[in-house]
């Protein structure tokens, strides 16, 4: 039996809504066509289990909050049951391939995907750690990692599904690579990601955030949210040789995060953006 997590929402709060249904532990999510006639719309969460409400209310108003939009672009909130299928593996035949910058194709372990001459392919499993390829600031993270990772060492901060730290060692094999994230369970998902992709030896995985045991590295990446990389910028600047990439950043917040940077004596080398999402780019001055 299958549970379905059926969210009235505002229009506008979609893209928050269905971050929040991941992180609360969906399988997967959809969202209904077009607005009813009170012009609200609706995304369904589908979960093997009863969901958590409790949990759920929580990562929702966090991810309001992220996006800068009131709790009351949320509506309503029923659970009902879904008949016996194999949802999961038709959303699963949905799933497809995602090319992003060059070489990278994100990918899940099922697919098939043809091998291209310098293309390296990224399997991924789906679960609850955020970062499957698919969202703006995961994607702004893997160009960023093609176009300037070259380096020995690697810190991959929030780490999710791994899939950063996992590109790393994929595209420098040699490369010391660590990657860290408060969440016991993503770190889990990680390491079984790391398995399937051939690199779990090469990935230092632990529980907990940026300093408080992992060296400098020349290659620091935080794909979080504005609010959690403010009280961490002075140990994500002090953890950084080279470049650091700061993502999971909207841009009406990208000038917090820039003048958190300037004050620090860190100016931004570059930014990114797509859709509503920025990353940010800092090389440190002793990096050259």
């Amino acid at each position: 039996m299958w549970f379905a997590l059926d969210i009235t929402l505002e229009p506008a709060a979609r893209e928050a809504v269905a971050y929040a249904l991941s992180e609360a532990g969906a399988l997967g999510t959809e969202e209904g066509a077009g607005t009813d006639a009170d012009g609200l719309a609706r995304v369904s969460a589908y979960f093997d289990a009863p969901p958590e409400r409790e949990r759920v209310r929580a990562a929702l108003l966090d991810a309001l909050r992220i996006y800068e939009l009131p709790s009351s672009s949320v509506r309503g909130m029923t659970t009902r049951e879904v008949e016996a299928r194999d949802w999961l593996g038709e959303w699963k035949k949905s799933w497809q391939p995602v090319r992003i910058g060059e070489r990278f194709v994100v990918a899940p372990p099922w697919s098939e995907v043809d091998d291209e001459p310098g293309g390296i392919v990224i399997r991924i499993e789906p679960g609850m750690a955020f970062g499957t390829g698919t969202h703006e600031t995961t994607r702004l993270c893997l160009e960023a990692v093609e176009d300037y990772f070259d380096g020995a060492s690697f810190l991959d901060v929030g780490t999710g599904t791994g899939i950063l730290a996992i590109a790393a060692a994929l595209l420098r094999p040699s490369a010391r690579v660590e990657a860290c994230d408060t969440d016991a369970a993503a770190v889990g998902i990680a390491r079984e990601n790391a398995r399937l992709n051939g690199v779990a030896d090469g990935i230092a995985f632990r529980v907990g955030t940026v300093g408080d045991e992992d060296a400098s590295a020349d290659f620091v990446c935080a794909n979080l949210t504005a609010d959690v990389i403010l009280p961490l910028l002075p140990a994500l600047v002090a953890a950084t040789r080279g470049r650091l990439v700061l993502s999971g950043v909207l841009d009406a917040q990208a000038d917090d995060v820039r003048a958190a940077l300037r004050s620090r004596g860190v100016a931004e080398s570059e930014t990114r953006a797509a859709g509503e999402w920025v990353a940010i780019t800092a090389r440190m001055k002793a990096g050259g």
